[in-house]
């Protein structure tokens, strides 16, 4: 790959490539202005590649006077996992040390998990800092979330199941109302079991407006434990006169494969039948595991609409 400084020819492909990559995530960043801003200022230089002709690669690299910084690293979807990238970072790098910066710094969003992954490899570590920004322009601060079309599937049943209940585990195990459950440990439990399924609902919540929610005595937290170990957890949701939702409900994904999700499951039925619904609902969506909505199925849920939904993801 043949790395160079941008000239003015190179806009429409440089704002491709970003788009391409998702760096234009931001609506409120305008590219040709960034590139104007650091090429104008003295401290600054935007560095592409090329391969043949084809402009695959990029990274704006600057200092301000103390450390130096780099933004806009972004190699071609297809083109990925070539090393084009490690050889862009490291044209930026000799940039800095070769104007004598003895350190760089780079900012990563945290929704970014990919790229996070690709600089630790490349021997950057986590720095103890926090990072807060103002904007000088007047507009307002948007928070950058990247997001995904999902298809999401309500399921509801209408009555009781007649079936016999799912046998029980073979191992030691309990499931116990939590009455008091602190943020900190329903944080665990959620996290836990939707870390790998994108659940992201209460993850967005802030801890007052989470406790608001566990400290409603129309909302019930059901812990199973196995040997002792919280295994899994169910969440009623009540609030609603009539129905009740099947909000949250999953495995800790150590004790999955055990056959324990599916007797969860029934056990999590019967008790919300118990206390006289007219409906029981749920809905689950394809970030979530391969095998929920079947089992969802195969309890006694019948499917009543499907719609595409934007997800946020983490």
């Amino acid at each position: 790959m043949e790395i160079r400084s941008y000239d003015d020819g190179d806009l429409a492909a440089v704002i491709a490539l970003w788009d391409a990559t998702g760096l234009s995530v931001n609506p409120l960043n305008d590219p040709a202005q960034d590139i104007e801003l650091c090429r104008t200022s003295g401290h600054g230089d935007v560095l592409v590649g090329e391969i043949e002709g084809e402009l695959v690669a990029t990274v704006m690299v600057g200092h301000d006077g103390h450390r130096g910084w780099y933004y806009y690293l972004a190699t071609s979807p297809d083109r990925q996992r070539q090393g084009l990238g490690r050889e862009i970072v490291a044209a930026a790098e000799d940039w800095l040390t070769s104007r004598k910066l003895p350190k760089v710094e780079i900012l990563v969003r945290d929704i970014n998990i990919a790229a996070m992954a690709f600089y630790q490899k490349l021997g950057y570590v986590h720095e103890p800092v926090q990072v807060l920004s103002r904007r000088l322009d007047g507009r307002e601060h948007k928070e950058v979330r990247k997001t995904v079309d999902s298809t999401v599937t309500y399921l509801e049943m209408q009555s009781a199941p007649e079936r016999p209940p799912v046998p029980s585990p073979a191992v030691k195990h309990a499931v116990l109302r939590s009455d008091k459950t602190s943020v900190a440990f329903y944080r665990y439990l959620f996290d836990n079991v939707g870390e790998d399924y994108n659940w992201t609902d209460v993850r967005l919540m802030s801890d007052e407006d989470l406790a608001d929610v566990l400290n409603d005595e129309n909302v019930d937290i059901f812990v199973l434990y196995v040997d002792g170990e919280p295994a899994g957890f169910a969440q009623l949701d009540r609030r609603i006169d009539n129905d009740i939702e099947l909000l949250y409900f999953g495995i800790m994904p150590h004790f999955i494969g055990r056959k324990l999700g599916p007797w969860l499951l029934d056990w999590t039925i019967r008790h919300a039948w118990s206390l006289g619904p007219d409906r029981v609902w749920l809905h689950t969506c394809d970030l979530d595991h391969p095998r929920a909505l079947p089992m969802y199925q195969k309890a006694g849920f019948n499917v009543y609409d499907q719609r595409i939904e934007t997800e946020f993801l983490l």
